[in-house]
Order: C-alpha cells, then sequence, then structure tokens
C-alpha cells in the first residue's frame, strides 16, 4: 500500500506532487472549460488500471505546481475550472493547500477520485464544486479488483458522504471482466439506488493496458445493460 504519509514542510500547494497536466479538456467537467492536474500516487493496484505511471508514490518527472499556477493565472477568463485527478489525489496531504489556492483563482473545483479515504474528502468538502466519483463494484467485491483487503468500505462510505452533502456528482463504473454480466450490474444498480443514487455512468474496461496481464487477452466489449431499473438513467462511456 502507497502510503500517504508527508513532512509538514510538503503540506502546502507547492508541495503536491503532480505527474501530469491537460491545459484545457471539454469533458473531465461537466459543462466547463477546465485544466486537469494528475495527482501522483494511489493506494490501490487495480487490475486495469491504464496508469501505471502513476501509481507510485514518487514519479519520474514531476510538474512543479508553479508551473499550474502561471497556467491558470495566464488562462482566467478563458477557463471555468480545474479538476484534480490521478493516481489519487486524496492520497496527498498538500491537496487542500492547492484546492484553496484555485479557489482562490476564481476557478471552480472538480476532485476525481475513488474515495478510498472518507475523512480526508470531508475535510474537503466546501471546497469542491463538483466530484465524479469510482464506485467500482459492490463494496464486498472491491478487493478482487485493487487488491486491497476492505477498501470498498472506504469508498462506499464516501459515496454517502457526498450525497448527503449535496454536491454535484458523478458516479462512475468501469466494468471489469468477470463482474459485468446483466445479473451483476442489476445488483449494483439497486445498491446504488438503494443509497440515493440516481445516475450512472459505466465506462468500457480497456483491456490492452491494464496492470494485470490476464485481463490483456481479454477484448474489451460492450456490456448488457440492464434496460429497466431502479435508477433514473444509466448512461455508457466507451471512451
Amino acid at each position: 500500500m502507497v502510503s500517504a504519509t508527508a513532512s509538514p514542510a510538503s503540506t502546502g500547494a507547492q508541495g503536491l506532487r503532480i505527474g501530469g497536466l491537460t491545459p484545457l479538456t471539454s469533458i473531465d467537467f461537466p459543462g466547463e472549460l477546465a485544466a486537469v492536474v494528475f495527482c501522483q500516487g494511489c493506494p490501490w493496484r487495480c487490475r486495469y488500471c491504464q496508469n501505471a505511471d502513476l501509481l507510485p508514490t514518487r514519479g519520474g518527472d514531476l510538474i512543479p505546481w508553479v508551473r499550474v499556477r502561471d497556467l491558470l493565472v495566464r488562462r482566467r477568463g478563458l477557463l471555468d475550472a480545474v479538476v484534480f485527478s490521478g493516481g489519487e489525489p486524496t492520497v496527498q496531504q498538500a491537496l487542500p493547500a492547492a484546492l484553496a489556492e484555485v479557489k482562490a483563482l476564481g476557478f471552480k473545483v472538480g476532485l476525481h477520485t475513488a474515495g478510498p479515504y472518507p475523512r480526508r474528502l470531508h475535510r474537503i468538502l466546501p471546497l469542491l464544486d463538483w466530484v465524479g466519483l469510482d464506485i467500482k463494484a459492490l463494496p464486498e467485491d472491491y478487493p478482487a479488483i485493487t487488491g486491497v483487503l476492505r477498501s470498498g468500505e472506504g469508498a462506499w462510505e464516501s459515496l454517502a458522504l457526498l450525497l448527503g452533502a449535496g454536491i454535484n456528482l458523478e458516479v462512475r463504473t468501469t466494468l471489469m471482466p468477470g463482474l459485468d454480466s446483466p445479473d451483476y450490474l442489476a445488483r449494483l444498480m439497486q445498491r446504488l439506488a438503494e443509497v440515493g443514487v440516481q445516475d450512472q455512468v459505466l465506462q468500457l474496461c480497456h483491456t490492452e493496458r491494464s496492470q494485470d496481464p490476464a485481463l490483456r487477452s481479454r477484448l474489451p466489449a460492450l456490456p448488457t445493460v440492464p434496460t429497466a431499473g431502479p435508477l433514473r438513467q444509466v448512461s455508457m462511456r466507451t471512451g
């Protein structure tokens, strides 16, 4: 498991470990033009993960925070929002300071997270305008994806936290082979509806660069999604 510890000196925004930066996107924050900051490090090793370079706590060529800040200063009035993605952004203690700086510059703040740290997520709720939360599976099936025991407990606790806070939320599920049958999807959708989710985005599992070599030989295929279910809307994202 990747350590989330950091020295006090690294907790300012300048201590954020950044593995990548997208200056402009129209698809990562619904309805807004945004930049995306890819945070380095993740506590899980999901079998289908496509971002192996962002998994280690320390990356090779990290981008300094000042470069991100300079970009945002230049693009005030052109960009609407900044999305913090990963990796897993909440693994870093410097995240709250970085979010606060972005807010102070006048941008909306988005977060892509798998929700492994509900308490940390709770502390940054006042700084968030929108969250894309990965709900990978039913809680009991998370270890088969992440390789970490009880990882589903934190993710589903984070879901309940976000629903209770009323933050604009997109719940996304990447459909891993073996956990993508119509029966399984129906059970997952039922559980999501029971906790208050209305909309879910299903994401095609691209297996060609998966962390698990056993998945790479399995061609991605569109799942059979139940046509009737408890959720108001289920959409499919294939890109």
